[in-house]
């Protein structure tokens, strides 16, 4: 995983709520481990419509996903926040995610972003015009709206480090080998010292 750095970007806007898994990725693309290519699956029942948002030409080169309230409900499938970072997002901003869809997202490198209602309604509204950007600051967990405003966001401090050092968990437990070495040479010792 590489670092997560802040950013500025602008919006996609999908105001629909309630958008499950299943309609972010649908599950007959689901029997592959890897993740490349995931972007053209991406909402594809919906992209068949040439008008959906993420055929339109503004929407190329956003990397952040305004989406409606309850976004990633549904199963649990990995397969959703990877194709979401596939074709480029790096933050989805709500005002409710899906427990699972909302861990399966912080370990794959996509921030979900909890918002008040006021707060996502003036996102909506100023989303109308294309060039409208929003800022993104992780360390501090601030959003910028268009408007200038700074709005803080909830991540968990654990989730928080990984995606800042730009390792998933196996990677911040290799962070503490020298650690883990010691500790179990230390119990190998002590049964040593029993037998």
């Amino acid at each position: 995983m590489k670092p997560f750095t802040n950013f500025e970007s602008r919006l996609v806007a999908l105001p629909i709520n309630n958008v499950d898994t299943d309609q972010i990725i649908p599950a007959r693309f689901l029997k592959t481990v890897s993740k490349a290519g995931l972007d053209q699956q991406l909402f594809f029942d919906w992209r068949q419509d040439p008008g959906f948002v993420l055929n339109r030409p503004e929407s190329q080169g956003c990397q952040v996903l305004l989406a409606g309230d309850n976004f990633g409900c549904g199963s649990s499938r990995e397969h959703a926040p990877w194709a979401l970072t596939q074709w480029g997002f790096r933050a989805v901003i709500s005002t409710s995610f899906a427990d699972i869809f909302k861990q399966n997202s912080l370990k794959n490198s996509l921030l979900p972003i909890v918002v008040p209602a006021g707060v996502h309604a003036e996102l909506f509204a100023a989303s109308a015009d294309p060039a409208a950007t929003v800022k993104i600051d992780l360390p501090n967990q601030t959003l910028t709206t268009p408007g200038g405003r700074k709005v803080e966001f909830p991540v968990d401090a654990f989730s928080k480090h990984c995606l800042v050092e730009g390792v998933d968990e196996l990677g911040y437990i290799l962070q503490h080998e020298a650690q883990i070495a010691a500790f179990e040479g230390g119990r190998v010792g002590s049964i040593n010292a029993l037998a």
